[in-house]
């Protein structure tokens, strides 16, 4: 066997250096490889493609020119801004149930009667008091108290004088007793102003009649606006505290 020249040699070790350059690849245009596979095509067919086509509008006609509107003509008088307006109507009076004329033109109600006998209870309370006061001074002045049929006049006397004295004494004050005041009620005319001196006067001399005969107190229960006789005398009548804003003050 001959040996190798170096020819030989040098042949083999380039052919060894330019294998292992030749293997390696190259990365310079490397690209991912998918992992998953691609998903199918939908096999939903979308609705367009079997949705008839759509059909254009018809086409609207034009409009026609509207005619302009007449105008109409005034039927008020030109001359009536300068026409002197007439006074107002004086108030008429309400009508009641019946359609009889009220006699009370405010619009401020009666108090009810349960609510004025209230008051009246409080006022003959006061009078009792003060009569009790008048027999308890009486005795303690040594006065003998014997209730018998001969003393019992002077004792009715004895109240009557003194209810007279208690309503006199809020008529010359000018102002509603205590039972009304306790009952939130007050005194006011017929036509809404507050009562003057001589409407309380004339209040008092029909209360004094009322109380005498009765009848004049039970009047109020068949009146059909709940009025007594001491009403209707000095045109006055109790309402409630509540409408002193609808009452109005003469000057």
């Amino acid at each position: 066997m001959k040996p190798e020249g170096p020819q030989v040699i040098a042949a083999a070790a380039g052919a060894s250096a330019s294998a292992p350059a030749a293997a390696s690849p190259s990365l310079s245009r490397a690209v991912q490889v998918p992992l998953f596979r691609e998903r199918p095509t939908s096999n939903i067919i979308p609705i367009e493609h079997y949705a008839a086509p759509a059909r254009p509008a018809p086409a609207r006609p034009a409009a026609k020119p509207s005619a302009p509107r007449a105008r109409r003509p005034n039927r008020i008088d030109e001359n009536q801004g300068s026409l002197d307006f007439l006074p107002p109507a004086p108030p008429a009076p309400k009508k009641l149930g019946t359609t009889v004329e009220a006699v009370i033109y405010c619009d401020a109600p009666v108090a009810h009667v349960m609510h004025r006998a209230v008051a009246a209870a409080l006022d003959w309370s006061m009078v009792l008091i003060a009569c009790g006061l008048f027999l308890l001074t009486f005795r303690l002045l040594g006065g003998p108290i014997e209730l018998s049929k001969a003393n019992l006049p002077y004792f009715g006397g004895a109240l009557a004088i003194i209810a007279f004295l208690y309503g006199l004494t809020w008529t010359l004050a000018g102002a509603e007793t205590l039972g009304m005041r306790a009952a939130r009620l007050r005194l006011i005319t017929f036509d809404g102003f507050a009562p003057e001196p001589r409407h309380r006067a004339l209040r008092f001399l029909g209360s004094c009649l009322g109380y005498t005969t009765v009848l004049g107190l039970l009047w109020s229960l068949a009146d059909e606006e709940s009025l007594g006789w001491q009403d209707h005398i000095s045109r006055t009548f109790p309402t409630y505290q509540e409408f002193d804003n609808q009452i109005f003050h003469q000057a």
